[in-house]
C-alpha cells in the first residue's frame, strides 16, 4: 500500500494495489474508490484532503492523548 498527497491539488491518494483502474465510484462528496477488472478496490482518492482528513487526524490525536 502506498499513500501520496498532492499539495497543489489537495488530493490524498491511497493505492492498495498497483493495477489498472477499470471502474470508479464516487462514494460521497470528493471521495472516490477505484476498482480493478475483478471488482476489487485498488485505490481511494480523497479530494479536499485538508478539509476532510486533517480534522479527523487531529480528533484522533486529541482522543489518544486523553486516553493515554
Amino acid at each position: 500500500m502506498k499513500v501520496r498527497y498532492d499539495a497543489d491539488s489537495d488530493i490524498l491518494y491511497i493505492s492498495i494495489k498497483d493495477e489498472d483502474v477499470e471502474d470508479m465510484d464516487e462514494l460521497g462528496e470528493d471521495i472516490f474508490v477505484e476498482y480493478n477488472k475483478d471488482g476489487e478496490i485498488i485505490g481511494i482518492e480523497i479530494w479536499q484532503a485538508r478539509k476532510y482528513v486533517i480534522p479527523e487526524i487531529l480528533k484522533f490525536i486529541k482522543a489518544a492523548k486523553m486516553v493515554g
